[in-house]
């Protein structure tokens, strides 16, 4: 009887021991699992934060002027928030709202641009540029808004044309943000002669214009556009496409042939009253650079405020 209750009391013990271990064990399980959805709370939070943070374009103080609005000489449109290019009597006007660190922008304004030109110094349009920072807002870093302080600095002095161009020719990386650093824009201002001034320096230097830049920008994330660049023929979308027809060099032609029938462009092109008319070629001899000999497609869709980069995510 004895050797049979011992091994009773040890079977016992045996249960009363798995039982003990089963509960650690359900416990340790219950523990980790607690655990484990603190972190994945934790982490969709961020998630979720980082996403609000992309589509507000970088909402969350950077984007406050933190100053009075200081418009570039000749600035026009509403809020003075404009940028022409161009004569005034031009039948016809392109709108374009950009960033400087968008890489879709360079490619419309390395494509486009000696046709623009042409169009400009034809009397054919005029273009009004408006300038938005959405990457710095998607992607952190200011290289939007230093690159279109610097641009508004040549407007002061009727160079921003030649420095825009300067600019998207030499973009940097997206994520790179090259622009941020202000002896980077000065460096490059060297290339438009007569533009690197000390006053010039100053301007750039100082963020005299950053305050009308992020109205620019604000007024852009107000306007209900869908990412940059955008491009406007008389208020009707152009890029990437008009209707049905893809924008090329020869469609932009025909387009503003078409936008400009029956009217009459300036008999001849007056001496600019201002900086605001800005109508010198790009760079090097006023002569234009003849168009491209064939159709020159630009399909990536524009840099959206929600991505930094085009297609997906803003540029």
């Amino acid at each position: 009887m004895s050797e049979k209750n011992e091994q009773g009391k040890r079977a016992a013990r045996d249960r009363l021991v798995q039982q003990r271990e089963r509960q650690r064990a359900s416990e340790r399980r219950r523990r980790t699992l607690i655990v484990t959805s603190a972190v994945v709370g934790v982490l969709a939070l961020a998630a979720v934060v980082g996403v609000i943070a992309a589509n507000s374009g970088g909402k969350s103080g950077k984007g406050e002027a933190s100053g009075p609005a200081v418009a570039p000489s000749g600035a026009t449109g509403k809020d003075s928030l404009a940028i022409q290019v161009g004569e005034d009597g031009a039948p016809s006007t392109l709108t374009v709202w950009e960033d400087f660190r968008c890489p879709v922008c360079a490619q419309f304004e390395n494509t486009f641009r000696d046709t623009i030109h042409q169009l400009e110094n034809s009397g054919q349009i005029k273009v009004e540029y408006h300038l938005a920072t959405i990457i710095d807002g998607n992607l952190g870093g200011s290289g939007s808004l230093r690159a279109a302080n610097a641009a508004a600095c040549a407007q002061d002095v009727g160079k921003f044309s030649a420095y825009h161009d300067v600019l998207y020719r030499n973009q940097p990386q997206e994520t790179v943000d090259g622009f941020g650093d202000n002896d980077k824009l000065i460096e490059l201002s060297g290339k438009v002669p007569g533009l690197d001034t000390p006053d010039f320096r100053s301007c750039v230097n100082d963020g005299t214009h950053d305050s009308w830049v992020k109205k620019s920008n604000t007024a852009f994330q107000k306007g209900g556009f869908e990412g940059t660049p955008t491009a406007l023929l008389n208020g009707e979308s152009i890029f990437p496409k008009k209707g049905n027809e893809p924008i090329t060099v020869e469609n932009l032609k025909k387009w503003v042939a078409e936008a400009n029938k029956g009217k009459k462009p300036p008999a001849a092109a007056p001496a600019p009253s201002g900086p605001a008319k800005v109508t010198p070629a790009p760079s090097g001899p006023a002569k234009v650079t003849p168009a491209p000999s064939g159709p020159a497609k630009v399909t990536p869709t524009p840099s959206g405020p929600a991505a930094a980069t085009p297609a997906p995510s803003g540029s």
